[in-house]
């Protein structure tokens, strides 16, 4: 656990960074792909100069011959949660950063991109078990403590079910949310819990990798520990390395096989390379296929 000035320093910084982040470059994206979610349709009526094409209504507009645009009622709150890992196999990283630590990085951006929002913000963190859980409220005090609540995990539970996280969002939130699932996804059996969900939230996974996982040095005897099972032996890593690469490939493409499935969106990031472009790309994307842009 780390010290609480730290704790305190390592949250300043993630919350001054993530606020730039938001106001100078991301809000953007986060907005126009989310907003409207929470929107209640209305009527339709005629186009008019200074209108915004988006909104045009294309079977109306067949119809009539003449464009019609949609018109909605007030917006109703948005719900984001974020399903945080902290299994054990969150505190390896072989770059600059923990796996944990980018977990942070990511989830800071997003909570702030919806506190600018206005949204509702909640978590639910969770191993094998649920370990804790912040109910969805607005303000940046919830954010704050989300943030302390991902540096500062303290969990019971060292092995990872992806299953019990979806199930217990399921459970606990009935109303459709935003929901991104933050995991390395060293885990199976979840693909019916993850599909369930899908159709349930707007559900992104977002999948944190290290290159370590699939690219093992090849550097003769080393000891190895599992951090999820504390099993240790010593082996020769060169021998090893083939094999080790195969099961963590294996493990993607299986990963890859559920999100496409049961049609998710999935963002992957690594301690190294910035966990900025590869979110903004994502938005970017969903709004292109939105047909926001």
């Amino acid at each position: 656990m780390l010290d609480k000035d730290i704790l305190k320093k390592q949250i300043r910084r993630l919350e001054i960074r993530s606020n730039k982040l938001v106001n100078e470059i991301f809000a953007g994206q986060y907005q126009s792909v989310f907003k409207g979610q929470g929107i209640e349709f209305s009527e339709v009526r005629e186009y008019q100069i200074g209108d915004d094409f988006r909104s045009i209504d294309r079977n109306v507009t067949a119809r009539h011959g003449k464009p019609f645009i949609k018109l909605f009622a007030e917006e109703r709150e948005l719900t984001v949660i974020f399903l945080i890992d902290v299994s054990a196999s969150q505190n390896f990283g072989s770059s600059d950063k923990l796996k944990s630590e980018v977990v942070a990085e990511a989830s800071a951006l997003l909570a702030f991109s919806s506190l600018k929002n206005n949204d509702r913000i909640g978590m639910l963190s969770f191993t094998d078990k649920v370990e804790k859980i912040i109910k969805p409220r607005k303000g940046k005090n919830n954010v704050l403590r989300i943030i302390n609540e991902i540096l500062s995990s303290n969990p019971k539970g060292v092995k990872t079910s992806i299953s019990t996280a979806l199930r217990a969002i399921n459970e606990i939130w009935a109303r459709r949310a935003i929901v991104f699932l933050i995991s390395d996804f060293q885990d199976g059996n979840y693909e019916k819990d993850l599909a369930v969900t899908a159709k349930r939230h707007d559900l992104i996974c977002i999948r944190i990798e290290d290159k370590r996982e699939v690219d093992f040095p090849k550097i003769g005897l080393i000891e190895m520990k599992d951090p999820e099972t504390n099993e240790t032996i010593i082996a020769d890593a060169s021998s090893l390395a083939e094999d080790f690469k195969r099961k963590a490939l294996d493990f993607k493409d299986s990963a890859d096989k559920i999100f496409k499935k049961a049609e998710v969106g999935v963002i992957n990031l690594n301690g190294k390379d910035s966990y900025v472009k590869p979110i903004i790309k994502f938005f970017k994307g969903r709004e292109i296929k939105a047909g926001l842009k």
